[in-house]
């Protein structure tokens, strides 16, 4: 369902960047499962360039009973800007979601004007895909944008509004990119370093999706690719010693 996603990011990332493959940890790369109601795949990519430090996406196949396309892009530690989130999930015809977001690493002000504000006038364009829904998971107002597109929606509409949505968001992402003026001073780079790392933490201790890894890979598994590949730059929490 959500191949066409895929493969317009992967023609713009081709066509635009100076792209090399970034190692995936050996085993998470790709896997098959065959404990649901159908056999499901999961495969992942990984580039970087000059630009762009960590390009991953990722994409699992169940057939009918799930489709996910999920894809973070983060910038070099020489620029500001935001990271590109994306998340489709499709679990059967009736429970289709979609999210995309310029995923913002800092929330004052001034980081928002400059940042997050280019992308209202998209937003308003496809406010039919900006439903106020609850963030069970997640905190809304932390490394996520007030003009974010998330909804539950259905294929049709993903085929087509959000189709087209999905590469103008990409695109005024890519023009961002151009414009960032690229950061000099050591301490400004620590700090997006710090940032991108805290990101990497926050999300891999909320990721609702490792429960989706585990019941079709298993624990073992689920925790190495969510730990050694999506957020390679998170610490597992630990586990504290039995009282005796």
């Amino acid at each position: 369902m959500y191949r066409p996603f895929l493969e317009h990011l992967e023609k713009e990332l081709f066509s635009k960047f100076d792209l090399s493959s970034r190692p995936i940890p050996a085993g998470l790369e790709a896997n098959v499962s065959n404990r649901g109601k159908n056999q499901a795949t999961i495969q992942s990519w990984c580039y970087e360039c000059p630009q762009l430090r960590k390009i991953r996406y990722t994409y699992i196949d169940a057939g009918a009973s799930a489709q996910v396309f999920n894809s973070v892009i983060y910038p070099s530690y020489y620029y500001d800007i935001p990271l590109l989130g994306i998340d489709l999930l499709s679990f059967g015809k009736s429970k289709i979601l979609i999210v995309l977001d310029f995923q913002p690493l800092f929330q004052e002000e001034s980081y928002l004007e400059k940042y997050i504000e280019p992308m209202r006038s998209l937003r308003e364009k496809y406010n039919n895909l900006a439903q106020k829904l609850e963030m069970k998971f997640y905190d809304a107002n932390q490394y996520f944008s007030k003009y974010l597109l998330f909804a539950k929606t259905d294929a049709e509409t993903v085929q087509t509004t959000f189709l087209k949505a999905y590469k103008e968001y990409i695109n005024l992402y890519w023009q961002m990119l151009d414009g960032a003026e690229t950061l000099d001073q050591t301490e400004d780079i620590q700090k997006i370093i710090k940032a991108q790392k805290d990101y990497d933490q926050y999300s891999a201790e909320r990721d609702p999706a490792s429960g989706l890894f585990s019941s079709y890979f298993g624990h073992e598994w689920s925790e190495k690719f969510l730990y050694e590949f999506l957020f390679e730059d998170a610490v597992p929490l630990a586990v504290p010693n039995a009282t005796r």
